[in-house]
C-alpha cells in the first residue's frame, strides 16, 4: 500500500510539526538536562538520517511488524521533504524554532480563535536558546 504525505504547511498551518515541551519548573530546575535533551534529540537526528540501518535495526525489534520497504520510504520521504533538515533547520540548525515562525502559528491559532491572546502571551509559550546552543547543522 502507497502511503500519502500531507505538508501542513500547504494548507496554511505554519506550525511546527514537533516541538519538544516541558514545564518552567523543569527549564528552572533542570536547565542543562533540557539543554542535553535538546541537543541530543538534534544529534540524533542528524546521525538517523546519516546511517538510519543502527536506528532501524532497533526500530525493527520493538516492532516486528515494521518492514525494511517502510523504514526506507519514510527515511526517503523525511529527506526528500526536507522535514527534519530543510527550511530553517538548513543554516539554523535541527530543531530551530524562529521568533517569526512562532508568531506565524500564535497569531494563526488567535485568529482561527484556538488561542485567547488575553490569556496566553506568546514571549512565554516558547524559547530559541536551547536549539541556538546546540546549532546542529545538518
Amino acid at each position: 500500500m502507497k502511503g500519502t504525505v500531507l505538508m501542513f504547511s500547504d494548507f496554511g498551518f505554519p506550525a511546527y510539526a514537533t516541538t519538544v515541551s516541558c514545564m518552567e519548573k523543569t527549564l528552572k530546575d533542570r536547565n542543562k538536562q533540557v539543554a542535553a535533551f535538546v541537543k541530543a534529540s538534534a544529534e540524533g537526528w542528524k546521525s538517523y538520517l546519516a546511517d538510519p540501518a543502527p536506528a532501524n535495526a532497533l526500530i525493527k525489534k520493538d516492532n516486528p511488524n515494521m518492514t525494511d520497504d517502510q523504514l526506507t520510504y519514510s527515511v526517503g520521504k523525511l529527506k526528500e521533504m526536507g522535514m527534519v533538515t530543510g527550511g530553517d533547520a538548513a543554516t539554523m540548525g535541527i530543531g530551530v524554532i524562529t521568533d517569526v515562525r512562532a508568531k506565524a502559528s500564535y497569531d494563526f491559532l488567535v485568529s482561527a480563535k484556538l488561542l485567547d491572546p488575553t490569556k496566553v502571551e506568546l514571549f512565554k509559550t516558547y524559547t530559541t536558546s536551547f536549539v541556538n546552543e546546540a546549532k546542529v547543522l545538518p
